[in-house]
């Protein structure tokens, strides 16, 4: 399973919120670049850059944070916020990014997101469906739907999604534990789906149960920067799983 660390982005600086409040945000003193170099030097190949700017205002913002870190590093970027149009992918893509996830374009305009996994490919495209009792929230989860998790998914998994990545909010950033369930049902459900799991994972124990499980990834955040994620269980992990 991967292990993905999550680097939230707002005005340049090392952002984590929780369960998606801005109000609720807490600044790190490291830089993204710092950050993200610190992944690399422990066997991260992957991270997965959200820019909670662009998430907000609809529109991808902290370019420059994408472009510096894809300059400084070897890591894959998966890059998230504000991805409404082709111009942002390309862009996106342009600076950095090795592929891009995007939430709310795939329910404002649904068919648009369907043409994004035929024309730049569904490994280059990835889902983001995060929820709230059951229920779609976009525009960096401030902004509620009535669209039902599964079906939505479901609509996607049709027409050829391989990667998405889903949050139960509730968990999010909370330290109480993954949505074990929501989990099982979704690899049941969506036999084909490589999915990432995300949103409360408090240790490294979390991880293995997801791990075995069945999930293709792990995005984690808060666990690795309030301490109970460190760097040498990330050394131990990756020794193992290789």
């Amino acid at each position: 399973m991967l292990l993905v660390p999550s680097i939230s982005v707002i005005e340049g600086r090392t952002i984590r919120l929780t369960q998606g409040d801005y109000s609720r945000e807490k600044v790190y003193n490291d830089t993204p670049i710092d950050v993200a170099k610190q992944f690399e030097d422990h066997g991260i190949s992957r991270i997965h850059l959200i820019d909670l700017d662009g998430a907000r205002k609809g529109t991808s913002v902290n370019y420059d944070i994408l472009h510096m870190v894809s300059a400084y590093t070897d890591l894959k970027i998966n890059f998230t916020g504000g991805l409404h149009t082709d111009g942002d992918v390309l862009k996106a893509f342009e600076y950095g990014a090795e592929s891009v996830t995007a939430a709310s374009i795939a329910v404002s305009n649904k068919e648009q997101f369907a043409n994004w996994l035929m024309s730049y490919g569904r490994e280059k495209v990835a889902l983001a469906a995060d929820s709230l009792q059951g229920k779609i929230r976009i525009r960096g989860w401030q902004k509620a739907t009535s669209k039902d998790l599964f079906d939505h998914i479901s609509y996607f998994y049709d027409r050829g999604l391989k990667y998405l990545k889903t949050t139960d909010i509730s968990k999010d950033g909370a330290m109480e534990g993954p949505s074990f369930d929501l989990y099982k049902k979704l690899l049941t459900e969506f036999p084909d789906l490589s999915i990432f799991a995300s949103g409360g994972v408090r240790g490294m124990d979390d991880i293995k149960k997801l791990r075995d499980l069945g999930l293709y990834g792990v995005i984690f955040g808060k666990a690795f920067y309030e301490g109970t994620i460190s760097l040498d269980d990330i050394d131990d992990y990756q020794s193992v799983e290789a």
